[in-house]
């Protein structure tokens, strides 16, 4: 499971009478039971729902129509929904841009920027970052496609910033081909087409050579090289010659790797090294390869000397980010000239914050650290002496890192209450500019405070969680709160602006977020502690955060509504089968639930290093004390469950949505609905367009509101400041 996640915000309410207008509509009749069983190690597990594994089957496609119609009907029948839908749409679809994924070679400055109503970010060549009227637009997808469904997944400039390799893909699928697109003239280059280089299973990645003649990149098994069950592992990596087929593409490396294998490339600045990270599936372990002026590839690192990440320096080094005998990290600097380990030395030893990032410039490394959620920016010297901390926001997240001439740097800051900005660091004064990449807010939550406390879970850890308020929120137990959370694949949640969540806070809500286990808040040790084996500790923690906003008089548990998507999906399941009178609502987006079937997914595949495997005795024991269908029980009065998936997802199939919904609606003793909602045109979540965005979102919060017995009122809405000039 590749990074993703998504914080979504809510709307605004106050209290109201609860349930939905009028007569509720008849439930769908109950999914047939085809029993099968298997026995893991001597337990025999019965799955009366296997049947629903196959989305091509006529009956799977009806009882998901079936489903979808029960749903629609529920939903659009709920009180204050229009009035939610403008207000949505007015604030997803906010005028002024945002901007990402910057990225400068050749004295060119590449990025995305996304502006609605533009369905998909387009790719700009930033002409200043103090004027954005001098940007122009280098590609631009929804002119590519005109239905709005193909999205850029990543792009990576040549070395002398006049050509430009953009992987597309549609409708979800994350499968991207890379074209080649030349930056003077905004044209693709004919001809130039390399298929499958990006997947949602081992990602993709790209890397020029020094000339701009050509580029290794990833490549999938494609034709008949290999059987439909493996056309989505075994990445290996090629060279592509501009100017020829693809099919005469060389190979370079990759034969020995895991069929799980993961590869990041990157190149020095002058194209004469590149390396190549190669992930074992999702787990967090990692070999290092490097390409040479020689023109051969030699292993730097394996998975026992837990290199986690490299980046070359202007200093005829590269420096490593090492987490062997270091949970939290330690830099090291690896001359180039000799590119063993042995020749490393440590740089910058463990402390007491975690390393995720390291930026070599030419006199300075800067050192992205994580705080337990929020991060900071710290520097040092070419021989690790202390230079101090790069000036950012309080409890903000800080991400970007683009080098700026000898040592200046291009940072991305926000928080929970001002949305992300680019700024720039000048390193001779020390000084951090605003720059003109910089959304404006489109709900003004100065009048909103973070509260960051910590929750004690059931073996005595400390949880961090941030509680967003309105200043003056009584605590008097009946406030509508919202928690999420992720817990997983080494991915922290960091601080970020949401307008849905200032929505939510208009109306008097309360939101929360919370830091488990798993995640990368803490160093490796936080992250093995909620996988694998571990995994229950992460569902542990999840239940702390609630009953501390419960304890401490936040809300109480018919006012608390809870949502995760992913990996936080299967958080989502775990939750509300093991606690569920703990929750009013709950949104489980795209999760997992059938953990002893995963892994026969493509995607569960590469999951089995983060989540473990049934053909593990220990592990299967793990993985089936917690699988949310598995726990689920006949005869619970279980809360309102709203579940989303998308047909053309990738890295979570959406048989695990049909089959928990099938089994909850069979088991519950509760009145309340078991929604599904199976968008038949989307995917795990990246590329979905603004209109689909906004018509889930509309469904997710007039469901949470309605359930949590609130409405949405207009008369709550405040002014706010006209968008940027564009």
């Amino acid at each position: 499971m590749k990074s993703r996640i998504a914080v979504t915000t809510a709307a605004l309410l106050l209290p109201l009478v609860s349930g939905a207008a009028g007569k509720a509509p008849a439930k769908p009749a109950a999914a047939e039971k085809q029993p099968v069983e298997t026995t893991y190690h001597g337990t025999a597990v019965s799955d009366p729902y296997q049947w629903m594994e196959s989305a091509t089957e006529p009956k799977v496609q009806q009882w998901t129509d079936t489903q979808n119609a029960y749903t629609r009907t529920y939903l659009d029948k709920l009180p204050g929904r229009e009035p939610l839908r403008q207000r949505i749409t007015e604030l997803l679809s906010w005028k002024s841009p945002s901007y990402g994924a910057l990225d400068e070679q050749g004295g060119t400055l590449l990025g995305l920027k996304f502006q609605p109503p533009k369905q998909q970010p387009t790719l700009i060549v930033v002409g200043s970052l103090d004027d954005t009227s001098k940007e122009r637009v280098l590609v631009d997808p929804t002119q590519v496609d005109t239905s709005g469904k193909t999205t850029i997944d990543w792009f990576q400039l040549s070395h002398d910033g006049k050509k430009v390799a953009v992987s597309m893909s549609k409708g979800g699928t994350e499968s991207g081909d890379v074209s080649v697109w030349d930056v003077a003239t905004a044209k693709a280059m004919a001809n130039e087409l390399v298929p499958r280089v990006n997947g949602g299973t081992a990602g993709g990645s790209l890397a020029w050579n020094a000339q701009g003649t050509g580029f290794f990149y990833t490549r999938y098994p494609r034709g008949e090289e290999r059987p439909p069950v493996d056309r989505e592992v075994y990445q290996q990596v090629y060279f592509h010659t501009l100017g020829t087929p693809t099919e005469k593409d060389t190979y370079a490396l990759g034969k020995d790797f895991p069929r799980i294998a993961m590869t990041d490339l990157e190149s020095s600045d002058d194209g004469q090294y590149t390396f190549a990270r190669v992930a074992n599936g999702d787990g967090g372990e990692f070999d290092l390869y490097l390409h040479g002026p020689k023109g051969t590839w030699t292993q730097v690192a394996k998975y026992a000397d837990k290199v986690v990440s490299a980046r070359f320096g202007s200093d005829g080094a590269a420096y490593l980010l090492s987490r062997k005998d270091a949970s939290k990290g330690k830099v090291l600097r690896l001359p180039l000239a000799t590119p063993t380990l042995d020749k490393a030395t440590v740089v910058v030893p463990e402390g007491k914050a975690t390393v995720q990032a390291v930026v070599p410039t030419k006199s300075r490394l800067y050192l992205l650290e994580q705080l337990g959620g929020p991060s900071q920016l710290r520097m040092v010297d070419l021989t690790g002496k202390e230079l101090g901390l790069v000036s950012t926001l309080p409890v903000s997240f800080v991400g970007g890192l683009v080098r700026q001439g000898a040592d200046d740097l291009l940072i991305v800051n926000g928080s929970f209450t001002q949305p992300a900005a680019w700024f720039r660091f000048t390193a001779a004064d020390s000084k951090v500019t605003k720059t003109a990449m910089a959304r404006t807010a489109p709900i003004d939550m100065s009048d909103v405070e973070v509260v960051r406390t910590e929750a004690t879970s059931k073996d005595g850890t400390k949880v961090p969680l941030s509680i967003l308020k309105k200043k003056g929120t009584k605590l008097n137990g009946n406030n509508p709160t919202w928690l999420t959370g992720y817990g997983g694949f080494n991915v922290s949640i960091n601080p970020g602006y949401s307008p849905l969540t200032g929505m939510w806070l208009e109306q008097g809500g309360v939101f929360a977020v919370a830091n488990l286990r798993g995640g990368s808040e803490f160093g490796e040790e936080w992250h093995k502690a909620g996988s694998l084996t571990n995994k229950q500790n992460v569902f542990d923690d999840f239940y702390a955060c609630a009953k501390l906003l419960v304890d401490q008089k936040y809300t109480q548990p018919k006012k608390l509504a809870i949502q995760g998507g992913s990996n936080g999906g299967l958080l989502m399941g775990a939750a509300l089968t093991q606690h569920p009178e703990q929750y009013g609502a709950v949104v489980a987006r795209v999760g997992i639930y059938d953990m002893l079937r995963t892994e026969l997914t493509p995607n569960g595949q590469f999951n089995v290093t983060e989540y473990g495997s049934v053909k593990d005795p220990e592990q299967f024991k793990a993985l089936y004390g917690y699988s949310p269908v598995h726990r689920v029980k006949d005869g619970t009065k279980y809360p309102s469950v709203l579940f989303t998936s998308g047909a053309n997802d990738p890295r979570v199939d959406p048989f695990h949505s049909r089959k928990m919904v099938a089994r909850m609606q069979a088991a519950t003793a509760s009145p309340k609905p078991i929604l599904l909602r199976a968008d038949a045109e989307t995917g795990h979540g990246m590329g979905t367009p603004l209109s689909s965005r906004i018509e889930e979102e509309v469904d997710v919060y007039s469901f949470v509101f309605n359930e949590l017995g609130m409405t949405y009122k207009p008369n709550a809405t405040k002014k706010v400041a006209a968008p940027a000039p564009q």
